[in-house]
């Protein structure tokens, strides 16, 4: 498993940069971690990495957020109001995952069992103030590195 340190958002921000670089289409990236780990950062840095200006803001009422520009989509949501994932198969989930786009889940804690193994785990956890430790794992490359 790839475990990285940053050192501040930013550092949060240009990791999940590097890593819009390595997607292809219909990649989904589950996001685990606490309230402020840095899920939304990363969530920016993929969308930078697909080209994607807009502002990025965690979909936390809406439950998902699109995001579109350049030809590329990122499709952000964040489970953190579902009581599991009845309710997200209920908002359309299994259409998402037909479209030609990238998905970002944020508190993917609360859906794990949707997951089929296709898709990239990316834990957040803080250390201290604005430093994390992200560890990669699920479905990456062995020779897979940012």
């Amino acid at each position: 498993m790839l475990q990285i340190v940053t050192k501040s958002e930013k550092e949060t921000e240009n990791l999940g940069r590097e890593l819009a670089a390595k997607l292809g289409p219909q990649s989904i990236v589950a996001l685990y971690g606490d309230l402020g780990a840095g899920k939304t950062a990363f969530v920016r840095g993929l969308a930078r990495g697909l080209g994607i200006k807009k502002k990025v803001l965690s979909p936390t009422f809406t439950i998902v957020n699109e995001l579109s520009e350049n030809g590329k989509t990122l499709i952000h949501f964040d489970m953190y109001r579902l009581s599991g994932s009845d309710e997200l198969f209920d908002i359309g989930w299994e259409d998402y995952l037909q479209r030609d786009c990238i998905i970002a889940v944020e508190w993917s804690e609360i859906v794990d069992d949707i997951y089929t193994g296709e898709e990239i785990r990316v834990r957040i956890e803080k250390l201290g103030d604005n430093e994390r430790r992200i560890s990669f794992g699920g479905n990456i490359d062995a020779d897979f590195s940012l």
